[in-house]
């Protein structure tokens, strides 16, 4: 599993041996099945994952137990509630896995130790934050403005193998419609 993640890092920035050693280190290699639960909202986070095969989701339950998919994680995406994790104070989300998941699981000090390294992972974490963060504006302004066309084509792009292999409730959670609606929207699109 530590290849997927030593490949994902020579695509984005140089680690010495030692400092590979040295994160691998920090990783607890897992497997999860099909809706195994990586962390529950309103509980203390003490993992995120680095997905190296499948795919895990956020998502908030409301009161009347409906969810809301905040984000997919397939291969090669990082999911945490790092506010959690790092602050040690209640989940906001709850993480779990959608498909059976190869995932390297770490706690708070992986990225701490990663900007130890110098200022090139400094920047690199910085990036994977601020790209994280105009993802959520992005998603949030879609949410409250955008019509549900626009949000399907939006999750085509960000996620375009994930059409194929997720359930359409799942989808239709993230785009925050029904499934009913989903199913129309690929019809239509099907013939246009």
């Amino acid at each position: 599993m530590l290849d997927a993640l030593r490949t994902y890092f020579h695509e984005k920035l140089p680690l010495t041996e030692p400092q590979f050693k040295e994160l691998a280190g920090l990783l607890t290699p897992r497997h999860l099945a099909k809706g195994e639960v990586l962390g529950r909202q309103g509980e203390t986070a003490r993992y995120g994952a680095f997905v190296v095969r499948g795919c895990l989701r956020s998502y908030v339950t409301d009161e009347r137990q409906k969810e809301h998919i905040l984000q997919f994680a397939p291969e090669n995406w990082w999911i945490a509630d790092q506010h959690s994790l790092r602050r040690h104070e209640p989940a906001l989300f709850a993480i779990d896995a959608l498909e059976e998941s190869e995932v390297l699981l770490f706690g708070a000090a992986f990225f701490v130790q990663l900007q130890s390294f110098g200022p090139g992972f400094q920047v690199f974490f910085y990036e994977l934050l601020q790209r994280s963060l105009v993802a959520m504006q992005r998603r949030l302004i879609g949410v409250l403005s955008a019509p549900a066309e626009a949000r399907y084509q939006e999750f085509l792009r960000l996620y375009p193998t994930l059409a194929q292999r997720l359930p359409q409730r799942h989808i239709a959670a993230y785009l925050g419609i029904r499934p009913e609606s989903l199913s129309r929207i690929r019809r239509e699109g099907a013939r246009g």
